[in-house]
């Protein structure tokens, strides 16, 4: 399971939805998802994926505390 948060919504897929897996680094799966969302890939330039013990992928803009 993806789970991505994109420009306030949340999006819930499967790998095989997006093309991508748990093994690709993560410029490549930063790529799979600007091809996916249509958009430029520095739109996820700064954002953070989170790989769960579970194989799931949290992908989320990086949080900024203070």
């Amino acid at each position: 399971m993806v789970h991505i948060r994109f420009e306030g919504r949340s999006y819930d897929m499967q790998e095989g939805q997006i093309n991508l897996n748990a093994s690709m680094n993560d410029s490549a799966i930063k790529q799979r998802l600007a091809q996916h969302f249509d958009v430029n890939l520095n739109r996820f330039e700064t954002y953070v994926i989170d790989r769960r013990p579970s194989g799931d992928l949290i992908i989320r803009p990086e949080a900024v505390y203070g």
